[in-house]
C-alpha cells in the first residue's frame, strides 16, 4: 500500500471512529483532499484529526467535526446550502459534492479569494463564494434548504433562522467564545423551530461586519 493510500485509510478510520458513519459524507470527504486546503508550516499535518491555523487568524476545522456537522445537516442532492464562514473552503468543498448548490460567505476577502482558487483547481463549479457579513446571511439568495455556521454565536442568529426554508435544517455552534460551545441542530417546522443539542465543540466567534483583509 502506498504511503498516500495508507494515510487516506487512517484519515477515514479516524472519521468513522468519531461517529461519522454516513456513506455519502465519508465518500465526499475521501474525494476532497484536505491537503489542498492546508498550506505552509502545517501542510504535513493535513490528515491529522485536529484543527489547524489558516490565514486571517482563522482555523480549518478538525475533520471529524466537519464530518459530524455535515452528517447532521442531512444534505440531499437537491438542496441549496448556505455556509457561514468560508475559512479555507474545505467544508464548502465537501458540501459541494452532496448538494445542488453551495453559497459560502466570509468576512475576510483574502480567505474568499484563496478558497475560490482552490474550488477552481478542484473543478467544483457549484460553489459561489461571497465576501460579506455572514451573521446576516444572504437574503438575496434565501430561502435555503440547509444552513451551516462554522463560527460560534451566543444564540442562533435571527437573520439566518429567517432564511431557513420550512423543513430546513441549520447546524450552528452556540455559546460564549471563550468557553466550550454546544453544536445545535435547528429544524424549521410549520409551527416554528425545534432545537437539538448534539455535542460540545469549540469554534472561533461569529463576528459581525467585514474583516480588514
Amino acid at each position: 500500500m502506498t504511503e498516500d493510500a495508507e494515510r487516506k485509510m487512517r484519515f477515514l478510520f479516524a472519521l468513522r471512529s468519531q461517529g461519522v458513519t454516513d456513506a455519502r459524507v465519508l465518500s465526499a470527504m475521501e474525494r476532497i483532499d484536505r491537503g489542498a486546503f492546508v498550506t505552509g508550516l502545517f501542510a504535513e499535518r493535513a490528515y491529522d484529526d485536529t484543527p489547524l491555523p489558516i490565514s486571517c487568524g482563522q482555523t480549518i476545522s478538525q475533520p471529524s467535526v466537519v464530518g459530524l456537522m455535515t452528517q447532521a445537516l442531512e444534505v440531499t442532492p437537491r438542496d441549496k446550502v448556505l455556509e457561514v464562514g468560508t475559512g479555507s473552503g474545505y467544508q464548502a468543498a465537501v458540501l459541494s459534492l452532496l448538494a445542488r448548490r453551495v453559497y459560502t460567505v466570509d468576512r475576510h476577502r483574502r480567505l474568499v479569494r484563496e478558497a475560490e482558487a482552490r474550488f477552481a483547481a478542484l473543478g467544483l463549479a457549484n460553489i459561489t463564494a461571497i465576501v460579506g457579513d455572514g451573521s446576516r446571511g444572504l437574503p438575496d439568495q434565501a430561502p435555503f434548504d440547509r444552513i451551516l455556521v462554522t463560527a460560534a454565536a451566543e444564540d442562533p442568529p435571527g437573520p439566518l433562522l429567517a432564511q431557513l426554508r420550512e423543513g430546513g435544517i441549520m447546524i450552528v455552534p452556540v455559546g460564549q467564545s471563550d468557553t466550550v460551545q454546544s453544536l445545535i441542530k435547528v429544524r424549521r417546522g410549520p409551527d416554528g423551530f425545534d432545537y437539538e443539542e448534539l455535542r460540545p465543540v469549540r469554534f472561533v466567534p461569529l463576528i459581525e461586519g467585514l474583516g480588514q483583509d
